[in-house]
């Protein structure tokens, strides 16, 4: 089921994280940026067995997992801060005729076969169409949040950041290439975090669910 997108506004006076999040969104603004190794053997072998792709199963679990925190869905809407209830991946496309990609983006379903059908479909409609945003007319929507791939390198660490772009909270996700080590899989993460949105343990919460769900993949199918 496709969820329908909410903004929900924060009680400034009442939330948790209000002086974390004026301290570093306006006195000292700071993110950071980690690298992980996820075990992805069980998952390779479950897509594998089941004749999926990686990537529309890896960004459905980032998905899936970020959105389970509100501090990953932060962002300001007309001014007003507040949380979506769901997140909508922002990919890259790659384009092997000139070496260039195009944004594409899929709306979340809590069920990974239909996203993962919309994600064909939408590959299909618009993967080439060249150009920043490959959905000619469109833009993406304001619960769009970037997670992408770069499957040609196995890196140790990715870091972006950039928040020329004020008021911007949602965290940004990069895998690398599946390394082989000794009888595993591993797959490269690197999470970019807003530090006025989210915390070390959001992010360990984060990484420890998505470890799971990874591990059980076939239950999703």
């Amino acid at each position: 089921m496709r969820p329908e997108r909410t903004f929900t506004p924060i009680d400034f006076a009442a939330w948790p994280r209000r002086e974390t999040f004026y301290y570093f969104s306006k006195m000292a603004p700071t993110g950071y940026s980690l690298t992980v190794d996820l075990d992805a053997t069980a998952l390779h072998q479950t897509l594998k067995a089941a004749n999926c792709r990686l990537f529309p199963a890896y960004l459905w679990l980032v998905t899936r997992n970020l959105q389970r925190q509100e501090e990953f869905c932060l962002a300001e809407q007309d001014g007003v801060l507040g949380h979506y209830n769901c997140l909508t991946p922002l990919y890259a496309a790659f384009h092997e005729d000139d070496k260039t990609f195009s944004l594409l983006w899929t709306a979340y379903d809590d069920e990974f076969p239909a996203f993962q059908a919309a994600y064909l479909q939408d590959k299909a409609r618009h993967g080439a169409h060249h150009g920043i945003l490959g959905k000619a007319g469109e833009t993406p929507p304001p619960n769009a949040y970037t997670v992408s791939c770069v499957p040609w390198v196995s890196f140790r660490h990715f870091a972006v950041h950039s928040y020329e772009k004020q008021p911007y909270f949602l965290p940004s996700v990069e895998a690398g290439k599946l390394r082989p080590e000794g009888a595993k899989l591993l797959l490269p993460l690197s999470l970019t975090v807003h530090h006025a949105a989210a915390d070390g343990w959001q992010v360990h919460q984060f990484l420890t669910d998505l470890q799971e769900d990874m591990d059980r993949f076939d239950t999703f199918l």
